[in-house]
């Protein structure tokens, strides 16, 4: 393909995810607004507690769905059909075990889980509330990240957009009903995220309907090869996704320690906004994975560094743009959710926001690189960035600038850890731009309703 097909595919797989990724962000940005003005900063405080928890749900989901993804898209126009529906059968597979796993935390270690995320008895029973109630519904979570992936990788990323923000538009309307309509607290507002997925699927579910999928279950033993294989490849969303639990974890820590039960509510609104601009980059990141994973099994290396350089440019731009947005209408983005006018709430998270920020630009080249190594199907590149922007590096510099007591150190922390990241991630990929091995295709294209698909 030349310059001007690849950068059509590149616009539109981008805008279709990015938009995808911003309906799941919206999930919980929804949450956080409208327990504000149901709950003020308790709700808020409580609601933070308990964000790591999608972190993990949804980096699993993630990790299933991004590794699945990636070996079936660079399997796709080679192998034949039951070859493919062994990927995505193992991927729902480990989806499912993994699944169980958190079941079984929310029916019988809710109470045990919410006290080591660090609820006091002020916040303690609403956060509960909600935290048992999502992970209940963990599966819902987990098999719709599985499925948004493969069917990005399927050609059909209208559909899996339309699913994702039909179920965000779900949640919105679901939390005004639990919340002011039925007065059902945090635990509706619970109760009103956990149902998105599950209408998001459903609206996808049309993909199989019709029968346009390359992909489905098929009557397969496990393959710990395979798992272990796909794992691999999306190891890097989980550790991404999971350091960011973590990191909440210890900045709900330092922060709760330095500036009480308000200064967690006000990270609760750094945090939250801090969703939307990570979904951007994600999005993006997402976006341009199929078409490097698909450049990279053709061996096309000039279309894969024209995809990378459009994809950093595209990240260093939303960069900008959004952080002028924060630095300019910071005042009216936290008073979204201080319904409370809470003087000291709002001093802390304006402060913050324009600091914690600076990390934008060096999060959108760091996310681009961790799925470049990961097309070209060299994990531990990737695994190494997610590591590093995440536990790695930010839990000593927070400890360190919370024992000197800097609490403008604490908001720092996170854009310090992405500026070394992306100092690494440029080393490596310096060492990784040179001609990939060839090798030959030995199997059939995937024949499906008389069409055979290439790339």
């Amino acid at each position: 393909m030349n310059n001007k097909k690849i950068k059509d595919l590149f616009l539109k797989y981008v805008s279709l995810n990015i938009l995808s990724t911003l309906g799941v962000s919206v999930y919980i940005l929804i949450d956080t607004y409208f327990i504000s003005k149901g709950m003020g900063a308790d709700g808020l405080a409580a609601l933070n507690l308990c964000l790591p928890v999608f972190n993990f749900i949804n980096g699993f989901g993630l990790m299933l769905g991004m590794g699945g993804g990636s070996r079936f898209s660079m399997m796709y126009c080679r192998i034949e059909r039951c070859e493919t529906d062994k990927i995505f059968t193992n991927s729902a597979f480990a989806a499912l075990l993994v699944s169980a796993v958190f079941e079984i935390i929310g029916l019988f270690f809710s109470r045990q889980f919410t006290l080591f995320l660090g609820a006091d008895s002020h916040v303690y029973e609403i956060a509960h509330s909600y935290l048992k109630t999502i992970l209940i519904f963990s599966p819902a979570f987990i098999f719709n990240n599985l499925l948004v992936c493969f069917m990005r990788n399927d050609f059909a990323p209208r559909l899996a957009m339309a699913g994702v923000l039909g179920g965000s538009l779900a949640n919105v309307i679901l939390d005004y009903v639990f919340i002011f309509r039925l007065d059902m607290g945090m635990k509706g507002a619970a109760l009103a995220t956990c149902l998105a997925p599950l209408i998001s699927m459903a609206i996808m579910s049309l993909h199989f309907i019709t029968g346009w999928n390359a992909f489905g279950l098929r009557a397969v033993p496990p393959s710990l090869k395979i798992i272990r294989n796909i794992a691999s490849l999306g190891l890097h969303s989980l550790l991404t996704e999971v350091s960011g639990g973590i990191v909440i974890m210890v900045f709900n820590f330092v922060v709760h320690r330095l500036l009480g039960n308000t200064g967690i509510a006000a990270y609760g609104v750094i945090a939250n906004l801090a969703i939307v601009s990570t979904a951007i980059f994600t999005g993006l990141a997402s976006g341009v994975q199929p078409l490097l994973c698909r450049a990279h099994g053709k061996q096309n290396e000039d279309g894969m560094k024209y995809l990378l350089r459009l994809s950093i440019s595209t990240a260093l731009i939303f960069a900008v743009v959004f952080y002028a947005l924060v630095f300019f209408r910071t005042t009216e983005l936290v008073g979204i959710f201080n319904s409370e006018s809470n003087n000291e709430l709002r001093n802390i998270a304006e402060h913050g926001l324009r600091l914690y920020f600076l990390y934008m630009p060096f999060m959108g080249v760091n996310a681009i690189l961790s799925v470049y190594f990961t097309s070209i199907e060299k994990p531990f590149p990737s695994q190494l960035i997610s590591l590093l922007r995440g536990t790695l590096l930010v839990i000593p510099f927070a400890f360190i600038f919370y024992s000197l007591r800097l609490i403008n150190g604490i908001w720092l922390t996170i854009p310090t850890a992405e500026s070394i990241t992306t100092m690494a991630g440029v080393v490596l990929l310096f060492f990784t731009l040179k001609p990939h091995e060839t090798f030959e295709y030995r199997y059939k294209p995937i024949e499906k309703k008389d069409r055979i698909y290439h790339i």
